[in-house]
């Protein structure tokens, strides 16, 4: 979710009535008012490092789409709320102008949480007469927008968590985003695993890979999922299940983060420029001799002991790497793992954490952006990034699919990433 692909839309979305579409707009906007319920305004305003955005900035940015990609061009009577947030919530659209730096966007105490609440309310109602009353003409260009306006913000609830949660790891009170009774949505679920990795055999061949633009069983795309096109592959392995953080606690207390034969160059230049010695929010004992049992990890939910069973979750593209080859594996290709995904046989395909990917974040054949502002959305972000597959405990309900290509740059760990190994079929 480093960047926002644009839509292919279905035929079968085109159809969806007006008031369908209508309650999923209010649905999908109140979740995001939802996830800030527990913040402070002090909260919201903070931003802690470059590549992370303060909440209040996110709940702006997802209303500032609406606004700018909807209801100027396709409400006539609209009336924008402040012309001065168009600079402002500008995420990285050139052909819309100038914006606030994206590293400054801390320094945004003003406006207020309450004036952005405002703000998304005077969109709301605007938008809430522009889908009933649109004509048909216009509602024909309208839905896809809207299909992607409501993925877009989704998109952003999921890094409106990462972010906060790196925000709070900052703190040295390190305060729960949530506790007591939402605990337990707010953590990848444990898995037993005494019966240990099993490796499932894949036949390979020509698969079809992505998703349609004219047909299809989902009704969303991101475009950066089509052209569906065809890939030979050769007959691999799979494991059943993702790496739990009992699997890589061996590989730490096994001096995974010394031994740089096992690490890519760039990935043993991020260990020693910034002293990795396990995946992100991990607390070691102060006796190292305790063993996994003293570690413990910081969540939402707060300090927690590390469970065994769990996957591992915020590690780096470079860390996940190094796991496959101290484990005598290696990473699938987002080829693999999409043909494999319908695989009954395989556990937490989706839900639990995103999976590192040995795929460049490159165009499928026949990629074309779109035209316009939407096209700045996936072309242009199509380097040194690496694809991961699935989706994390904080994706949003509705908005996972096995063709879902998430994309960061390598040396990300603050997102809910983590790994699953391939091997080849010999």
């Amino acid at each position: 979710m480093s960047a926002i692909p644009s839509a292919a839309l279905k035929p079968q979305a085109a159809t969806l009535p007006r008031t369908f579409m209508l309650r999923q707009y209010t649905r999908v906007r109140d979740y995001s008012l939802e996830l800030t319920a527990t913040l402070s305004p002090e909260d919201q305003c903070v931003q802690s490092m470059p590549d992370a955005s303060p909440s209040k900035w996110h709940l702006a940015h997802t209303t500032w789409f609406f606004e700018t990609m909807l209801l100027r061009p396709f409400s006539p009577h609209y009336q924008v709320f402040n012309d001065r947030y168009h600079y402002l919530f500008n995420s990285y659209y050139e052909s819309l102008g100038s914006r606030h730096p994206r590293p400054r966007r801390g320094l945004l105490t003003r406006p207020t949480v309450d004036e952005v609440i405002d703000y998304r309310r005077h969109v709301d109602a605007a938008m809430q007469q522009l889908i009933e009353h649109a004509g048909p003409d216009a509602w024909f260009k309208i839905r896809p927008l809207l299909l992607l306006g409501l993925n877009h913000e989704q998109q952003h609830q999921e890094l409106l968590l990462t972010d906060i949660l790196h925000l709070f790891s900052c703190n040295p009170l390190l305060p729960a985003y949530r506790s007591g009774s939402d605990k337990d949505s707010l953590s990848p679920a444990s898995m037993a695993t005494e019966h240990g990795l099993t490796w499932l055999p894949q036949p390979g061949g020509t698969v079809g890979i992505g998703c349609i633009d004219t047909a299809g069983e989902e009704d969303f795309a991101f475009d950066n999922e089509t052209p569906r096109h065809h890939v030979l592959l050769s007959p691999y392995r799979l494991a059943d299940r993702l790496v739990t953080c009992g699997e890589f606690a061996e590989f730490v207390f096994d001096g995974g983060y010394q031994h740089a034969g096992l690490w890519l160059s760039d990935g043993w230049a991020a260990v020693e420029s910034w002293g990795w010695t396990a995946p992100a929010y991990w607390m070691a004992p102060d006796e190292p001799e305790a063993g996994i049992e003293g570690w413990q990890t910081f969540g939402l939910d707060g300090v927690r002991p590390l469970d065994p069973s769990a996957p591992v979750t915020n590690i780096s593209f470079y860390e996940a790497a190094a796991y496959a080859e101290w484990a005598q594996a290696r990473l699938p290709t987002e080829f693999e793992w999409e043909a494999a995904a319908r695989d009954p046989r395989m556990a937490q395909v989706t839900g639990h954490a995103w999976q590192w990917t040995r795929s460049s974040y490159d165009p499928y054949p026949g990629f074309r952006s779109a035209p316009g502002a939407v096209g700045e959305y996936n072309g242009k972000f199509m380097v040194g990034q690496l694809v991961l597959r699935g989706s994390s405990f904080a994706t949003p309900p509705g908005h996972t699919r096995v063709t879902y290509r998430n994309f960061f740059q390598p040396s990300a760990r603050w997102q809910f990433s983590g790994l699953r190994l391939a091997r080849d079929n010999i």
